[in-house]
């Protein structure tokens, strides 16, 4: 059985359609439009089809869009296409358009989403990156500056090291606090040297090496060592199953030198200091275990803020909630992860997870 042509008619669709759609002549005037054309641009059809459709469009994209109307003409289709609009009570709306032309009829037939929407969420994205591009930038001068004015003192206090004649002195006591004052700022000058070098650097990926975990780990404990002895911490080191990884140097001397002066900051007043180190090979990687004895946190109550920034546990005054914000910052800009586990009085246990860039980019 045939059907008659105003049995597939198409006015439903039209009518109902939530985009805009609309057919205009090579003249440049509506010749039909469905009710959405109406609601979002806040005219009615009386309106839109009395004047012509440069009217409503936007003074700034006028002239761009006589261009591409102008190619419309010459028989080519237009496919997102993308320009304003302005409401009726002078809001900005934006419309992305598909247009076939019929040069036979001088007619366009188009269609319109409103994306509004999608350009005020871009536009605050962009703003918010420039933001951040800017604070960066700021940061990145604001590190500079401090890393350069600490290096004056410090390379004063290297020199001053040098020239104290050590063979008047007799005190073993004052020799061995004398030594450890002159490699602590030796230690300090050579780490800051490589932080201003790693702040000029292109990119974190470039910064990437085979590190062994001992060495690391060691050099970050000898400039540490007077607290260390004053403590009379016990620090195993048990990193031989899995002796390296690749890592940022100063981000991996930055996290043991975070996580050890917490260990010591925060031990428990009733039992020697016990700090433990190992490795172990994981899947697409290696896991590093960093455990005390100390006096612990609520670290399942606490899950959602222990890696922000200015989030303190305890009360002392030399807290200042920076440590671990920059300990998960190291790890997870390089694709790492870390988390912990801890409980008021029975210690903390950190796990960090260090990628194999081979096996991630397979």
């Amino acid at each position: 059985m045939e059907r008659s042509e105003s049995e597939y008619a198409v006015d439903p669709f039209f009518e109902t359609s939530p985009d805009m759609l609309c057919i205009a002549g090579f003249d440049g005037y509506f010749k039909r439009i469905n009710p959405a054309v109406c609601d979002t641009l806040g005219y009615s059809e009386r309106e839109l089809m009395a004047r012509p459709i440069r009217d409503f469009i936007h003074p700034s994209d006028v002239e761009m869009t006589a261009q591409h109307r102008a190619a419309i003409v010459s028989g080519q289709p237009l496919h997102n296409f993308e320009n304003r609009y302005l409401h009726k009570d002078g809001k900005v709306v934006w419309l992305s358009w598909n247009s076939i032309p019929m040069p036979d009829l001088e007619l366009v037939y188009a269609i319109a989403k409103d994306i509004s929407d999608i350009k005020t969420r871009e536009a605050q994205r962009n703003e918010l990156l420039s933001e951040l591009a800017e604070t960066n930038q700021r940061l990145k001068h604001l590190t500079n500056a401090t890393a350069h004015d600490i290096r004056s003192p410090v390379a004063g206090l290297v020199a001053l090291s040098s020239l104290i004649d050590t063979s008047q002195i007799k005190d073993p006591a004052t020799l061995e606090t004398l030594e450890i004052l002159a490699l602590s700022a030796e230690d300090l000058m050579k780490m800051l040297d490589r932080y201003v070098d790693n702040l000029n650097a292109e990119g974190h990926q470039s910064m990437l090496e085979l590190l062994d975990l001992a060495v690391v780990f060691t050099s970050v404990q000898s400039s540490v060592r007077y607290l260390i002895e004053r403590s009379r911490a016990q620090i195993q080191l048990e990193v031989e199953e899995c002796p390296r990884v690749c890592f940022h140097r100063a981000y991996l001397e930055g996290i043991f030198m975070n996580l050890l002066t917490n260990s010591l900051k925060y031990a428990h007043p009733g039992r020697p200091v016990q700090i433990r180190v190992c490795s172990r090979a994981v899947e697409r990687g290696v896991e590093l275990e960093f455990s005390d004895n100390g006096i612990g946190f609520d670290a399942e109550q606490n899950r959602d803020l222990v890696f922000k920034l200015h989030q303190k546990f305890h009360d002392r005054a030399d807290s200042k909630g920076v440590g671990l914000y920059l300990v998960h910052h190291y790890m997870t800009s390089l694709g790492g992860s870390i988390s912990v586990t801890s409980q008021v009085g029975q210690g903390t246990r950190f796990t960090l997870f260090f990628p194999d860039y081979n096996k991630a980019s397979k």
